[in-house]
C-alpha cells in the first residue's frame, strides 16, 4: 500500500512538471501567434525556445544535482558560487545561440547592413539572468517543500511507531498486573472455599483467552470488551462476603459496531474491588457502562475503604497505566473525573471516551 502511494505521488509530481514546462514553452508561441507574427511551431522551436530551454537547464541542474548535493548538505557557499557560474554560462550560451540562430533570418530579410535599433542587448541579458535567479529560487522552494513533506511523513511514521511500541509495552505490563491481582483473589479463596476457587480458575481461563488474543489488537469490538468486563466482575463476586453489594448496568447494544482499546476499563474496576470492600463494614460497588453517539461512558462508584501501607495487594500501577494509554490512544478525546466525596466515604470514577475520529 505504501509503495502504491509513493508511485502515485511520483506520477503526480511528474505530471505537474510536464504541465508546468508545457506552459513555459507554449505561452510565448501562443502570444506571438495572437500578435499576428508569421511564425510556425518549428520556427519557434529553433529561435524562440532558447530562453525557456535555458530556464529548464538551470531548474533541473539545481533540482537533481546542486540542491541535494550542496544545499541540503550545508554547503551553502559552494551552492551559491556554482549557481552564479551556472547562470552566467547558460545565459551567455543562450544569447550566443540566439545571435547565431537569428543570422540566417536577418540575412534573408536583408537586414545585415542595418544598425541595431532598440534597447541595448545587455539589458536583455540582465533580464534573463534575473529570470534564471528566480528559476533557481523556484527549484529550491519546490525541492525543499518536497523534502519537508518527506521529513514530516517520516516523523509521523516514527511517532506512530513509538506510540504503538509504548502502547504494546503498556499492555505487556498490564497483563502480568491483571493476572497477579486475579491470582491473589483465587489464592484467598483456596483457604476457605476450594469449590469457589476451582470455579474461579475456570473463569480465569476465559479471561486469559481475551487477554492473550484480543489484547494484541489495538482495538476490539465494544460488545466483546463488555463480555470480558462481565466475566471479570463475576470472578470477583466469588470471593465477596455477604456484606458487599455489587450492582452492574450495561447500556450497550449487542450489535454495536463501536471499537475500543482492549482492557482500558479493567484497572478502574480492579481499583473499585480493591478499595471498595471492607471485611467488617457494609460495602458496595456500582458499575455502569453506556454508549451514545460514539461516546462510551464508564461510571464506577464504591464505598471507600483505603488499604493501609501493610496491604501489598496490587502494585498501584493500574490507574497510572490507564492514564498513559488514554493519552496515547485518545488524546484530547476523553474526560476522566475521579476522587472521593467530601465525607471521604465514596470514591467515584467517571470516564467518557469519544471513539469517533475526525
Amino acid at each position: 500500500m505504501k509503495q502504491v502511494s509513493n508511485n502515485r505521488l511520483r506520477f503526480i509530481e511528474i505530471f505537474i512538471h510536464v504541465i508546468g514546462w508545457g506552459i513555459v514553452f507554449g505561452f510565448p508561441f501562443f502570444m506571438w501567434s495572437r500578435s499576428g507574427l508569421p511564425i510556425t511551431w518549428m520556427e519557434y522551436m529553433r529561435h524562440g525556445s532558447i530562453i525557456p530551454l535555458s530556464f529548464l537547464v538551470v531548474f533541473y541542474v539545481n533540482y537533481f544535482f546542486l540542491i541535494p548535493k550542496y544545499l541540503f548538505q550545508g554547503h551553502t557557499r559552494q551552492y551559491l558560487l556554482l549557481n552564479i557560474l551556472l547562470i552566467l554560462c547558460v545565459a551567455t550560451g543562450a544569447h550566443v545561440w540566439q545571435e547565431v540562430a537569428s543570422m540566417p533570418h536577418a540575412n534573408a530579410m536583408g537586414g545585415h547592413g542595418k544598425r541595431h535599433v532598440g534597447p541595448p542587448k545587455w539589458i536583455f541579458f540582465l533580464r534573463d539572468v534575473f529570470s534564471m535567479v528566480l528559476t533557481v529560487g523556484l527549484s529550491a522552494a519546490i525541492k525543499m517543500s518536497g523534502r519537508w513533506t518527506q521529513l514530516e511523513s517520516a516523523r509521523r511514521e516514527a511517532e506512530k511507531s513509538r506510540t504503538e511500541a509504548e502502547l504494546k509495552n503498556l499492555r505487556s505490563q498490564l497483563n502480568p498486573h491483571f493476572l497477579l491481582n486475579t491470582l491473589n483473589n483465587i489464592y484467598a479463596l483456596i483457604a476457605f472455599d476450594a469449590d469457589k476457587a476451582q470455579a474461579a480458575v475456570q473463569e480465569l481461563s476465559r479471561l486469559l483467552r481475551h487477554v492473550l488474543y484480543d489484547n494484541q489488537q489495538n482495538l476490539v469490538p465494544l460488545n466483546k470488551e463488555m463480555d470480558f468486563v462481565r466475566n471479570y466482575i463475576e470472578l470477583m463476586r466469588i470471593r465477596l462476603a455477604s456484606n458487599v453489594t455489587v450492582e452492574t448496568h450495561f447500556d450497550v447494544s449487542p450489535d454495536s459496531r463501536t471499537e475500543i482499546a482492549p482492557l482500558i476499563f479493567i484497572s478502574l474496576i480492579e481499583n473499585a474491588f480493591k478499595h471498595g470492600i471492607s471485611p467488617t463494614e457494609p460495602s458496595y460497588i456500582r458499575i455502569r457502562f453506556s454508549e451514545s453517539s460514539g461516546f462510551i461512558r464508564c461510571e464506577i462508584a464504591n464505598s471507600y475503604h483505603p488499604k493501609n501501607q501493610a496491604d501489598k495487594s496490587g502494585s498501584g500501577i493500574g490507574l497510572e497505566q490507564v492514564k498513559k494509554r488514554l493519552e496515547l490512544t485518545y488524546p484530547g478525546r476523553y474526560e476522566w473525573k475521579k476522587g472521593t466525596d467530601e465525607a471521604m466515604k465514596e470514591y467515584q470514577s467517571i470516564l467518557t471516551i469519544n471513539t469517533q475520529t475526525v
